[in-house]
């Protein structure tokens, strides 16, 4: 006789007090929006051991190398399909000068890093680098030109040494510095942050700024550039009214940045040792994205209804405090569960607004803030928010699909938000994605999925989730945290009936 073996409901996720279904309506033959791909972009900074040590090692290092990049984060990244990279800042770029970081590296002046831990940049990773590593990862580069302190002749001349077919100075220069063909360099930033690091500037001033260092930044045959306005500090609405009514037309996008800060500015809290009110309250600031690209937009649409300019949200993401016994100017922190719950609904918020949302990039790629890598030398991992863009990667370009959710509430202290974020998409070759997550660290989900306008046949699915909320992975345990795959989800009669644990991201394919 066999012996029967109960599991405690905690142990599975389950609350011993029976919740009401999650209901979910997805209109799947409907949609019109294209979640833009760009959407799942990433920004790497001249900060930390983002540049020299996450991509960039030197052509004689004894790491794996293409020209001095290494390979093993260029194929992670690959793996996500990174569709765009912003370069070189963040606030390093307003101290930029791109003549300093190209010709032979040997004579390339340094200068010093004010912004990030007064290092000493060498400037060997200059514009021919940056633009090499983006044709290895078959991305677009997003380039950020200096408003704060250059000159509108030094952004001017960078765009024509970039993209002219042609003969000119700058072009010349080009081709001497080993570069015959110009590049297409499409998205190009006109400042960044000019209301703080990048100027301290008021919106009016920066208007006529962009308006003037706009002017001088030319398309050059077919390489049509995008030019993206510095936007908002998060909830500036003022500004945004400002840049609209002084700048409107001659600008394809507006960033906007705003950072996940559990605590305060001071004292940001611990990348990994938090209890369940800091998540709360984490998954609670996290959720106000969705308030301040609602709001915005709506000041956009007052002057712009055809949504012909863009929010470029390139500044995003999760800030802790440093990790202990490194360099607070560095800005290197751990990465856990509760980052890659974070991504996910951020994920899920922007392809909600992508009639408006164009852009969006992480902060920042490599050993930086809410990294998708990190690196120790020779060592690299995946984090738990990397595998969260590897599930949501099957969003890019497809079409928005009409969603409505029910949902239950998790609820701490007397707050209370939905338990569940969800986005769902149709791609080009007819497949539906389907992305869930259970903010709720202590309960599982039970959901039922009305499929609309479509005979679904087969169902498959791939989970992120671990036993706690604060688990990441180590050099010394990398894939604590990763993919599986997902079984709990069944078909019939166009009604799916998922069991979605607790603290978890999911990808579901629908055919």
């Amino acid at each position: 006789m066999k012996r029967l073996i109960l599991l405690p409901l905690a142990v599975l996720g389950l609350s011993s007090q029976a919740l009401p279904q999650n209901k979910l309506v997805v209109n799947a033959d409907q949609g019109k929006e294209t979640i833009d791909r760009h959407i799942y972009g990433h920004f790497s900074e001249h900060l930390g051991r983002c540049i020299y040590g996450g991509y960039w090692v030197g052509e004689d290092s004894p790491i794996p190398n293409t020209r001095g990049i290494r390979n093993d984060v260029v194929q992670a990244l690959r793996n996500i399909q990174i569709p765009n990279l912003r370069w070189p800042g963040g606030c390093f770029a307003d101290e930029y000068h791109w003549r300093d970081g190209v010709g032979p590296r040997s004579q390339r002046p340094k200068m010093v890093n004010t912004h990030w831990g007064g290092v000493t940049e060498d400037n060997s990773f200059g514009t021919h680098e940056f633009l090499d590593l983006c044709e290895q990862l078959g991305c677009e580069p997003y380039i950020t030109g200096n408003v704060g302190s250059g000159s509108v002749e030094e952004m001017s001349k960078w765009v024509e040494y970039i993209t002219f077919d042609g003969e000119s100075p700058m072009s010349n220069l080009r081709k001497q510095n080993g570069r015959e063909a110009p590049w297409k360099v499409k998205f190009w930033g006109v400042g960044n942050e000019s209301w703080g690091c990048g100027g301290n500037m008021t919106a009016e001033f920066y208007a006529d700024q962009y308006r003037r260092y706009a002017t001088f930044c030319r398309s050059y045959g077919d390489n049509r550039l995008y030019k993206i306005a510095c936007g908002p500090n998060d909830a500036d609405y003022r500004w945004t009214e400002t840049l609209m009514k002084n700048v409107g037309n001659r600008m394809n996008g507006l960033s906007l940045h705003y950072y996940t800060v559990p605590k305060t500015w001071g004292d940001k809290g611990s990348a990994t040792q938090f209890d369940e009110a800091e998540y709360f309250t984490t998954i609670q600031k996290t959720l106000f994205m969705d308030e301040l690209l609602a709001k915005h937009s709506t000041i956009m649409d007052r002057y712009d209804p055809q949504k012909r300019v863009g929010i470029i949200t390139d500044e995003w993401g999760t800030w802790y405090n440093v990790e202990p016994e490194t360099n607070p100017g560095f800005l290197y922190q751990q990465n856990t569960l509760r980052d890659a719950i974070v991504a996910a609904v951020n994920l899920n918020i922007f392809n909600a607004h992508c009639d408006r949302v164009k852009m969006a990039n992480l902060a920042q790629t490599v050993n930086v803030l809410q990294a998708v890598i990190l690196t120790d030398k020779e060592k690299m991992l995946l984090t738990p928010t990397y595998w969260a863009y590897y599930l949501y990667k099957v969003h890019q370009d497809a079409t928005l699909l009409p969603i409505s959710l029910k949902s239950n509430k998790y609820e701490l202290n007397g707050k209370a938000m939905d338990a569940v974020s969800v986005s769902a998409s149709r791609n080009a070759a007819g497949k539906i994605h389907i992305t869930l997550v259970n903010i709720d660290p202590n309960k599982a989900q039970a959901i039922e999925a009305e499929l609309r306008g479509v005979a679904a046949q087969k169902i498959s699915g791939k989970i992120l989730t671990s036993a706690k909320i604060s688990d990441y992975n180590s050099f010394g345990n990398p894939n604590a945290v990763s993919v599986k795959d997902f079984k709990d989800a069944k078909l019939s009669k166009g009604i799916l009936s998922i069991s979605l644990p607790a603290k978890s991201v999911l990808m579901l394919e629908v055919e």
